[in-house]
């Protein structure tokens, strides 16, 4: 958030390694717009579908209930090892893609709207673009079941909160 006038983090929460919390879309997409604009990137949010991909450990995935293992305390911060506050990033394990803190430390907004699951399979769905936000990830006030790589929570586009934050996708350089 150094683009942007003040970090929105709850006071003890502040740091250069700690995720940024209470954020709502509103404010994040004013600093992608900034984002995008002083890097020559397109940043943006990352589909639910790209999430949870990424979540699993992509196509190195060895179906773990968490993001990088089945035991939550190594993989991600959760109400019973936190201490009531999110984590600097990068203090427990990696998933298979090497990607830190995707199961707990803060929820991650995802760019599309929840909707049910469809039966049939499909290839790098999208979800819809009108109501309440996805978020995934768990965060470190929750029980370690929120954690879990299929779990999906929403919230509206203005909620933010000291356990809702992002993970960004880049899509290309801006042409």
């Amino acid at each position: 958030m150094a683009f942007m006038d003040k970090n929105p983090s709850y006071k003890y929460n502040v740091g250069p390694q700690h995720p940024v919390d209470r954020v709502n879309l509103d404010n994040l997409q004013k600093f992608l717009n900034v984002l995008n604009r002083e890097t020559g990137y397109e940043f943006r949010l990352p589909t639910e579908a790209e999430w949870e991909f990424a979540c699993r450990g992509g196509n190195r995935s060895k179906g773990y209930k968490f993001s990088g293992g089945n035991r939550m305390r190594e993989v991600g911060w959760y109400c019973d090892n936190t201490g009531e506050t999110s984590h600097p990033v990068k203090q427990l394990k990696p998933n298979e893609l090497g990607i830190y803190d995707m199961s707990g430390n803060v929820w991650e907004w995802c760019s599309d709207c929840f909707a049910p699951y469809p039966l049939e399979a499909q290839t790098d769905p999208v979800g819809p673009s009108e109501g309440r936000r996805i978020m995934r990830g768990g965060c470190w006030y929750t029980y370690s079941t929120f954690c879990r790589t299929t779990n999906r929570s929403k919230s509206t586009r203005q909620d933010y909160n000291l356990f809702t934050g992002f993970r960004l996708a880049i899509s290309s350089p801006i042409k």
